[in-house]
């Protein structure tokens, strides 16, 4: 049992330690204020999204780029609440490349479908995906088209972070979070990119269509964002880049209570499964592995079975590797201040993220209203 944990421990240290070396490796992207030419059509679906539609569009309204240059396209999902009539309002006031369509169901993916019907009718050469309960930056058009004419893009991921709240159920959220990001930008530093959010997603029109977009994955609810990914990296593995950049952080809620945070995490975890990116499975089971080693270890501490000194040990070594990660991954999204929860997240974490795997494998979730399966 000791060597069997020192293993897992040791792989696990090697695996986070590899994504703390890529996150630095990683460059951070710079604004030059070059002329923008890029155009973009940016894709929003959303259902029943009246409480966070406002803060959206005045962030919208406040975007800097050229409007010429990009739409907006929201997809309404079967909203049943005042989601419509708070957009339409808003393109009373403004200019009229925004406009709301109807998302047209083909699959057992409602988002899959929205964003699918939307690039039917997109105009532009480049697709941006965000969510309706998001805030955009300024700058944030500004960063992908800088990136954009300064590599050879054809899939730029992007970062998403938790707007910064009181209460531990946030913090704690926002811990997961950036550790999630660190990894995001890790794998690509280390050129294995396996991870993104479609929060803030962009690629080609083009490239979309090559990979004839959902195809393969449209039983599956969600993973708009990463079954995609991994298309492109089978395809264009030296086309994707990370756009580490401060002026493109999209930012946005954390769920409102455990429940919703159980229901949010049972989703992400039935999608693993259908993975296709052996680097992001093997990052899953050894992330698994280590957490369930701690938390299976600590019955066999407390009845004197297994050695409270290595505990100590292993736990020292996670404690420092994962806060590591996530020190940087807050440092470059300015939330340092989140850091002092760690502690409590840290001693949380492996019960949470072990029952979250359990109850997967055997119960469904709901989302949006809707009920759905693995």
């Amino acid at each position: 049992m000791v060597l069997i944990s020192i293993i897992i421990t040791l792989l696990y240290l090697v695996l986070i330690g590899s994504f703390v070396i890529g996150f630095d490796k990683v460059p951070v992207f710079k604004l030059k204020d070059i002329k923008a030419k890029t155009t973009f059509s940016v894709i929003i679906p959303f259902r029943n999204e009246a409480e966070n539609l406002p803060h959206l569009l005045a962030s919208i309204d406040a975007l800097a780029y050229p409007n010429h240059l990009y739409e907006i396209i929201f997809v309404d999902d079967e909203s049943d609440d005042e989601s419509v009539d708070i957009i339409m309002r808003f393109l009373t006031n403004v200019r009229n490349d925004i406009k709301v369509i109807s998302n047209k169901r083909v699959s057992n993916s409602p988002k899959k479908d929205a964003i699918t019907t939307a690039i039917s009718q997109a105009r532009n050469d480049w697709i941006i995906t965000t969510d309706a309960d998001c805030i955009l930056p300024k700058y944030w058009l500004d960063s992908f088209d800088e990136c954009i004419q300064t590599t050879t893009s054809k899939c730029i991921v992007a970062p998403v972070t938790f707007h910064a709240k009181s209460g531990f159920l946030n913090r704690f959220q926002l811990l997961d979070m950036l550790s999630l990001q660190g990894a995001t930008i890790g794998g690509f530093g280390i050129k294995k990119p396996f991870l993104c959010n479609g929060a803030n997603f962009a690629y080609q029109k083009a490239l979309f269509i090559e990979l004839n977009g959902f195809d393969g994955n449209k039983n599956i609810a969600s993973g708009d964002d990463i079954f995609l990914l991994e298309k492109a990296v089978k395809k264009h593995p030296k086309n994707l880049n990370y756009l580490k950049c401060e002026q493109a952080i999209v930012t946005t809620n954390a769920q409102p209570n455990w429940k919703a945070l159980k229901a949010q995490r049972i989703r992400w975890a039935a999608k693993t499964s259908a993975y296709n990116n052996l680097f992001g499975k093997l990052t899953g089971v050894m992330v698994f592995l280590m957490n369930a080693l701690i938390m299976s270890l600590l019955p066999w501490v407390l009845l004197y079975v297994f050695g409270i000194k290595i505990f100590i040990y292993l736990l020292i070594i996670k404690f420092s590797i994962d806060y590591l990660l996530i020190f940087k991954s807050a440092t470059f999204f300015n939330q340092k201040q989140v850091l002092s929860t760690y502690v409590f997240g840290f001693l949380l974490y492996p019960f949470f993220s072990v029952y979250i795997a359990f109850v997967s494998l055997f119960k469904g979730y709901k989302w949006k209203g809707r009920d759905s399966k693995k």
